[in-house]
């Protein structure tokens, strides 16, 4: 684990992604500087007050008292935005005020190309200060509840540095995240975009719709009394942020198109195959996605931070 430490670190949202990384930064020896401080800033005080309970965070602000948010963001080192995507703006000019010169801004958001132009659009020439970055992380349950120390260990964190970043900007988050466990690679912003909206976005709308699907069917109780692992397993996503993954599909929503065009498109001849009682035709897919499939699981994931260095448009 790669040394780390800090003074102040401020977290817009101390839900499961924020207040993971406070726990991770506290509880896996990557310690701050005595007499460091992680601050929590929430939309009212009911939203920071569980994480200050948990002892997540040293200390909470909310964004309608200007007074504790100046305090807050005096000499911070670093401030992570871990709010839905479309408040990015909202929340980067609420900080510009307040932004200390040495001071770097992060994201954890799901989308880039939309929060690079908010970033663009709050900060103007002080834009240098924003990286853009998006740990690989999660699970279906959210909040402060369901934070965890060891969530990043040996996941990606995906880096999309903009053209006016300092080199020595990008290596201080990357070695906050590395402190953390993950593994970190980087990416230019639309390639990051059409990637996640794939193997990310994509089975977050699938995983919605089919339980909307059966709950729209007029026997949707005894469908779900019956459902077992195939239908937990593909389902789980669904239990994720209704907010957030609304904001992912806008922000992302060319990407997210296309992904949904290619999968219609795979159903569509999928659905002719079954109607046509094309047995080979079913099975050459079944098998060459299992294959696929089983390679991924085989790697556990090694390799990726590589695989995004060497990716086409790198």
């Amino acid at each position: 684990m790669s040394a780390f430490s800090f003074n102040k670190l401020v977290i817009f949202g101390v839900g499961l992604i924020g207040g993971s990384l406070a726990r991770a930064l506290r509880e896996r020896g990557s310690s701050g500087r005595e007499g460091a401080q992680v601050i929590g800033v929430g939309r009212h005080a009911r939203s920071v007050s569980r994480a200050l309970e948990l002892g997540v965070i040293d200390a909470a602000a909310t964004l309608d008292d200007e007074a504790a948010l100046a305090a807050a963001l005096d000499g911070a080192d670093i401030v992570l935005i871990a709010a839905p995507v479309a408040q990015t703006q909202a929340l980067l000019e609420r900080i510009a005020p307040h932004l200390g010169s040495e001071t770097i801004v992060t994201d954890a958001g799901s989308t880039k190309s939309d929060v690079i132009a908010a970033a663009r659009a709050a900060l103007g020439a002080r834009v240098a200060q924003f990286v853009p970055g998006h740990p690989i992380a999660g699970r279906e349950s959210s909040g402060v509840d369901a934070a965890l120390p060891d969530l990043y260990v040996g996941r990606n964190v995906v880096l999309c540095p903009l053209e006016e970043n300092a080199p020595a900007s990008v290596e201080r988050i990357a070695a906050m995240w590395r402190a953390t466990g993950a593994v970190i690679g980087e990416m230019p912003a639309a390639q990051h975009d059409r990637v996640f909206a794939s193997v990310s976005h994509l089975p977050h709308v699938l995983s919605f719709a089919l339980v909307d699907q059966i709950l729209a069917s007029p026997d949707a109780q005894l469908k779900f009394s019956f459902a077992a692992g195939g239908f937990r397993d593909f389902t789980r996503i669904a239990a994720s942020s209704p907010e957030m993954w609304r904001d992912v599909c806008l922000a992302n929503r060319a990407a997210l198109l296309a992904e949904l065009d290619g999968y219609t498109e795979v159903l569509t001849r999928l659905r002719a195959a079954i109607d046509a009682g094309d047995g080979v035709a079913l099975e050459t897919v079944f098998a060459r996605s299992r294959a696929a499939r089983e390679a991924w699981q085989e790697r556990g994931g090694k390799g990726a931070a590589a695989a995004i260095e060497t990716a086409p448009g790198k």
